[in-house]
């Protein structure tokens, strides 16, 4: 068993047990941080696999950006995790079920049958001037860029969309008018009176 294969048991070891105590631990924050383990499992396996732009992308959108907004809205909702151990024991047969299930539509689907060296040749190894960025950068851009700006397209009227439905205008309520604010002038907002002084008594 060579270095390679050793380093491939080790992250998707650490990959499994990682994600299944995202599952299974019932802290949310702990939770979070334990898919963050699985994330940075995942990107060595990437880097194993030569896909190093993958693997950073990876770390810095998912571990860097997403999970921080996990963690931050798990920590500012102040969850009740007494209600969470409560239902936990209720709906834990349903869960193993579904688990059970899931395994062994995934052991159908992906056996030694379907994947493995015997099916499935190693990649090989490329040289050092190899880029993976480049390459997935000619690859998504001549041969796949119509599918990439559908998907593009798509993403933004999901956007547009998710803001239309969410937008509610109210009539009492109150709002800045920038235009108005800026064209504004001394005389329309001070008023100078003139009095005359008084003696105290």
């Amino acid at each position: 068993m060579s270095f390679e294969q050793i380093l491939f048991y080790v992250f998707s070891a650490i990959t499994v047990l990682a994600a299944g105590m995202v599952i299974t631990v019932r802290n949310p924050v702990h939770a979070a941080m334990f898919l963050v383990l699985t994330f940075f499992s995942s990107a060595a396996l990437w880097m194993l696999l030569e896909a190093e732009f993958l693997a950073i992308v990876l770390v810095l959108v998912y571990v860097g950006a997403v999970m921080v907004l996990f963690l931050f809205v798990v920590m500012m909702l102040d969850l009740n995790t007494t209600l969470l151990r409560e239902g936990f024991a209720r709906y834990l047969p349903l869960g193993i079920l579904v688990a059970v299930l899931i395994a062994v539509i995934m052991g159908l689907a992906v056996g030694q049958n379907h994947f493995g060296l015997a099916q499935v040749a190693a990649p090989a190894p490329h040289a050092a001037s190899y880029s993976n960025t480049q390459q997935l950068g000619e690859l998504l851009y001549t041969t796949y860029v119509y599918p990439f700006e559908i998907a593009a397209v798509i993403l933004l009227v999901a956007i547009v969309a998710a803001i239309a439905l969410t937008l509610r205008r109210r009539p009492n309520t109150k709002h800045q008018r920038v235009d108005q604010q800026v064209a504004t002038r001394r005389e329309d907002r001070v008023r100078l009176v003139s009095m005359t002084a008084e003696e105290r008594k």
